[in-house]
């Protein structure tokens, strides 16, 4: 009896084990492939798997991206300097019975394929075109990986060039090179900055001289159209006062005898100056003839006293046509 419940204990335990050896997780990202005998039989999914124990064996394969660091290396470029460059490729598995058995490390294989096209690369351009073209050797050194690790059953995602560094004594003439660009750049926006002040500058004074001519001109015109006011102004107030005068004149009816006194007060006010020549009219000769029949008449008092009415009569003729 005891020799039989070992025999089942043994079985069971058996049992247990062989379960245990067949049954196989395959994770999210990984995948499996079942080896019978050695040799490849298929391709399994994530999940719960179960293979043969002891006949079959189960090689997870992660699928995710894998990143490979290249190390720093020196490649002279094409105008003979040495330079230092070091990059990152991320690679990531498509069919994992090609990373298995086609390549034996992988992550090597990928190391030296990276570091010996990134001289290729690099080699064949000058300082400046790899300093400045970083996203083409990307792109190209992307593209010569791809197709070299297609057998091994992976693709390549991206490389980045992470520095290229010159040796010391270049990176100095650099430097100096770039600042004495920066200096040129300084003086040539200083100069520019200058002619446009000037030019502005230039601008504003002549709009300003254009701006006070056409203030003198407007300004010049207005004094004409004032003074031409004036005159007009005052030569109708001097019509007006004639036309007046000649008709108070008229509406009077002064005799010679007032208009022979009349001259005569002229002629005193003409007299009363600095002047040695008089200019008379051709008419004073009629009125000479008045002013000695006016003398005739002052001879007596009677007749001084008629001229004195006749005056004072005239006078106040013309003063009440004046007041009119």
């Amino acid at each position: 009896m005891e020799i039989a419940a070992v025999g089942i204990i043994a079985f069971f335990a058996l049992i247990v084990v062989y379960v245990a050896l067949a049954v196989k997780i395959v994770k999210q990202h990984e995948q499996g492939l079942v080896e019978r005998f050695g040799r490849y039989k298929d391709t399994r999914d994530p999940g719960l798997q179960f293979i043969v124990p002891f006949i079959d064996r189960l090689r997870r394969v992660d699928m995710r991206e894998i990143v490979v660091d290249v190390p720093p290396q020196e490649v002279i470029t094409k105008d003979n300097v040495v330079v230092t460059v070091d990059a990152v490729v991320y690679y990531q598995a498509t069919d994992p019975q090609k990373l298995v058995y086609n390549v034996q490390n992988f992550v090597l294989a990928a190391t030296k394929l990276a570091q010996t096209n990134l001289r290729n690369v690099v080699g064949d351009l000058d300082l400046d075109d790899a300093l400045t073209s970083r996203e083409r050797i990307n792109a190209q050194l992307r593209e010569i990986l791809d197709e070299a690790t297609d057998v091994w059953g992976t693709k390549v995602v991206r490389v980045e060039i992470q520095r290229i560094d010159p040796p010391a004594d270049v990176t100095q003439a650099m430097h100096r090179q770039m600042k004495a660009e920066r200096d040129r750049r300084a003086i040539v926006t200083e100069a520019e900055g200058d002619k446009r002040s000037q030019i502005l500058q230039a601008e504003g004074v002549k709009q300003a001289r254009i701006l006070e001519a056409e203030g003198q001109a407007e300004a010049i015109k207005q004094v004409a159209e004032a003074e031409k006011f004036q005159k007009l102004t005052v030569a109708e107030g001097e019509g007006q006062a004639i036309e007046r005068v000649f008709g108070a004149i008229h509406n009077g009816d002064p005799t010679n005898d007032l208009i022979a006194i009349r001259y005569l007060d002229a002629l005193q006010g003409i007299a009363d100056g600095n002047a040695t020549k008089i200019f008379l009219p051709m008419e004073l000769s009629g009125i000479l003839g008045s002013v000695g029949a006016i003398g005739e008449l002052f001879n007596g008092e009677d007749g001084a006293q008629a001229a004195r009415r006749d005056v004072d009569r005239t006078t106040g003729s013309t003063r009440m046509t004046d007041s009119t």
